[in-house]
Order: C-alpha cells, then sequence, then structure tokens
C-alpha cells in the first residue's frame, strides 16, 4: 500500500542569485583580440607571413573565441537551468552575443591559421551587423549606455567589413583596424569597470 509520505513531491532544488555574471571574462578576450588584430591591421606590425598568421590565428582562438564562447555559455546556462543570474537584467542577449561572437572568433582563428580565403567574410559580416544593431536597441532600452556603445563599435566593424571583404572599399582593412583598436580600448575600459564594482563594491561608470 502506498503511503501519504510514499507520495510526497520530490525535492525541488534552487540556487542562490549571484551577481557575479562573467561578462568582463568575454570583454577581456575581444578586446585582447581586437588589440591583436586591429593593431597589426591598422599599424602594419607585425608584416604578415604565413607564420604570423599562424600566431594571429591561435591568439583569435582562445582569446575572443574560447573567452567569447565560455561567457555566451555560462551565462545561457545559469540563466536557464539554475536561474542563478537577474533575468531582468539584459543578459540573454549577452548570452546570445558573447557565443555568436566567440564561435564566429573559432571561424575566423581557423581560416587565418590554414591561410584560407577571407573573401567570404563578407557574407558573414551582415548577420553580424544585425546582431550588433541588435545588442544597440536592447542595452540601449535597458538604460546599459557603456554596453551599448560596445555595441555600437561592433555595428561599425561589420559596416565596414561588408564593403572591405567584398572588395569595394580599397582601404577598408585599415579602416576596421582602427575601429577595432578603439574598440578594444573600450572593452578594456569595461574589464576595469566590472571587475572593479564586483571586486571592490565601487562604481565606475559601467
Amino acid at each position: 500500500m502506498i503511503t501519504d509520505a510514499m507520495q510526497a513531491a520530490p525535492q525541488v532544488f534552487s540556487f542562490a542569485r549571484s551577481i557575479y555574471a562573467p561578462v568582463a571574462i568575454g570583454f577581456f578576450g575581444l578586446g585582447t583580440g581586437y588589440f591583436i588584430g586591429g593593431g597589426q591591421a591598422l599599424f602594419g606590425v607585425p608584416k604578415t607571413t604565413p607564420e604570423v598568421n599562424k600566431s594571429m590565428g591561435m591568439w583569435g582562438f582562445w582569446m575572443p573565441g574560447f573567452m567569447q564562447f565560455i561567457t555566451g555559455l555560462y551565462l545561457a546556462v545559469g540563466l536557464t537551468w539554475f536561474g542563478v543570474f537577474d533575468k531582468e537584467a539584459p543578459l540573454y542577449m549577452a548570452a546570445v552575443a558573447f557565443t555568436a561572437y566567440g564561435i564566429h572568433w573559432f571561424a575566423m582563428a581557423h581560416r587565418r591559421y590554414i591561410d584560407s580565403s577571407s573573401a567570404p567574410d563578407g557574407w558573414m559580416a551582415i548577420p553580424f551587423l544585425m546582431i550588433s544593431v541588435l545588442g544597440v536597441l536592447i542595452f540601449t532600452k535597458a538604460g546599459d549606455i557603456p554596453v551599448a556603445i560596445l555595441f555600437l563599435g561592433l555595428t561599425l566593424i561589420y559596416l565596414f567589413e561588408i564593403p572591405t571583404r567584398f572588395g569595394v572599399l580599397s582601404s577598408g582593412g585599415r579602416v576596421v583596424g582602427l575601429i577595432q583598436f578603439i574598440t578594444g580600448i573600450w572593452l578594456m575600459y569595461l574589464t576595469y569597470g566590472v571587475v572593479f564594482n564586483l571586486a571592490l563594491g565601487r562604481h565606475w561608470w559601467v
């Protein structure tokens, strides 16, 4: 005979909310990628060689690639499976963006490592332009202007990437490098701001 105790509802586990969303990891990884790639495109240092391309590919895979991917995955799991992050914050947009940009850097890093053609990147840049604009809209609406500025930088990068990769804009490589380098500086500012806020409980403009 089944007793009332045996019919008891299964135990449900819940996790405490956390303020430690790992966005600074993704910011730092992408910022490093933009310093490396943007710096080379803008200043021409180091000169492009097969060996340099392989080094650039490895850095691109691990820093902007892996660090963004792991951040996006961490946010997605925290929001959906464990519910530890504030769902009122626009972290879902951050999870989508970090994951997409991370995988995108995996592909670009591998392409550069094996020295294959960058021409198809023109088509790739179209959907990434669209997701960058979406980020501007989401974070502006949420009142998070510093991150909206980041997505504005990303929007400009892909806006110039499209005609550059299609061969329409001859000097586009340096323009893209300039925007990447400036955006990389902004990403370092965001990294400092987020870590400073969470580690010390003080507030920068982030």
